[in-house]
């Protein structure tokens, strides 16, 4: 047994202590999930699912991502004027997108920590930057000033 199978048999077994269900439908989602190995979209995972489990069918995919995001399982974030990509919330980091390129830079949740320390002394506000990305130019692309 992988270690992803390993993750994959505890998530599932999340699943079932929320009062889920830990069905072969969510075990070959998940494990795609895993073998995608970064951000995919719902469809691109879709595709990845029906090529080893043509059956499962696509508001499978995207009910079975809610449920894992409910979980804390995964994270979506919208990247740009694309569809929402997924990844494994384990891992948590931010995005910057190139508007000029389209480059995706992750970067560690320790990069925002003082800007989000200074939001609630300040402001009293919490922020949650998982979900968009910040977007500008990558160095190749920033202009000269």
């Amino acid at each position: 047994m992988t270690d992803a199978d390993t993750r994959v048999d505890e998530i599932l077994h999340r699943l079932r202590e929320q009062g889920g269900r830990a069905t072969a439908s969510r075990r070959a989602i998940l494990t795609a999930l895993f073998d995608a190995g970064g951000h995919v979209t719902a469809d691109e995972l879709t595709a990845r699912v029906q090529a080893e489990a043509p059956d499962v069918h696509e508001s499978t995919v995207y009910r079975t991502l809610d449920a894992l995001a409910e979980l804390g399982v995964v994270v979506h974030v919208h990247l740009a004027h694309g569809p929402a990509v997924y990844h494994l919330a384990e891992n948590r980091h931010h995005h910057l997108v190139c508007e000029g390129c389209g480059v995706v830079t992750e970067v560690p949740d320790r990069a925002l920590a003082s800007l989000q320390r200074r939001l609630a002394r300040e402001l009293g506000f919490r922020l949650d930057g998982t979900h968009f990305a910040l977007t500008g130019h990558c160095s190749r692309c920033a202009p000269d000033t």
